[in-house]
């Protein structure tokens, strides 16, 4: 086990050293969407790249979730391990509307060796995500 520190300083360590072995600028936030961003998320028993559907305006949130329900089939030819999760529960139990590729290899922030693929499934999937993402873009915001 790792005390809180040193934990914190391996989660550091772990997205230091993703952005120096992929320097990229990523869409993530920068969407100009409200409460619709791209995550990368790695935690001690899974990894994941994910679109995260919180707008604070619960009309605005559903009709966010509904624009890409109605493109799902197109984001599923792109990527057809994508999961539609209409309501996935957070570590801090916020229910939000996600949808996300999981990586479907062994992996634990903790554990260095898994790092590498990790890091390689994050750079072979975001991309594909923000180019969906760009081509669609209009669509999507209709519904905010």
């Amino acid at each position: 086990m790792f005390s809180k520190e040193e934990a914190a300083l391996l989660r550091k360590e772990f997205w230091t050293s993703f952005g120096k072995s992929f320097p990229r600028k990523w869409l993530l936030y920068n969407t100009k969407i409200k409460g619709f961003s791209f995550k990368f998320v790695a935690d001690r028993k899974k990894a994941m790249v994910s679109l995260d559907i919180e707008h604070p305006e619960e009309i605005a949130n559903e009709l966010l979730y509904d624009q890409m329900i109605s493109l799902k089939v197109l984001l599923e030819a792109e990527m057809p391990e994508v999961i539609f999760d209409n309501s996935y529960e957070l570590e801090n139990r916020k229910i939000i509307h996600r949808i996300y590729v999981p990586f479907d290899g062994k992996f634990s922030i903790h554990n260095k060796n898994t790092w590498r693929d990790c890091y390689e499934f994050f750079v072979e999937t975001m991309p594909k995500f923000e180019l969906f993402f760009y081509e669609y873009e209009d669509f999507i915001k209709q519904a905010t």
